[in-house]
């Protein structure tokens, strides 16, 4: 089972007996069924879709003056400096 966030509230068996109650009362609800749940999991996704391009994670010094320009650009900026870093090793290549 996931770990709960803080502050998470468990119904006691008593009070999930009346929650459980009121759902089967309800005509606009219905509860699935296991093969019905099977059915369904893989339609569920969490997070980020695995990507056809995996990066490497590194720890890296770079001027605080480039950190800011590229920074200041907004969302995808690390994307953006990859392109650049990119660009620069096509336009000169360098030795190996």
């Amino acid at each position: 089972m996931p770990k709960l966030k803080a502050g998470t509230l468990i119904p006691t068996p008593e009070e999930d007996a009346i929650i459980q109650k009121g759902i089967a009362q309800d005509p606009e609800t219905w509860l699935l069924t296991d093969e019905e749940w099977e059915q369904v999991k893989p339609t569920v996704r969490i997070g980020r879709p695995p990507s056809e391009v995996t990066k490497e994670r590194i720890t890296i010094r770079l001027s605080r003056d480039v950190v800011t320009q590229f920074r200041a650009t907004g969302s995808g900026w690390q994307t953006r400096m990859d392109a650049a870093l990119r660009q620069f090793i096509q336009e000169h290549p360098l030795a190996h």
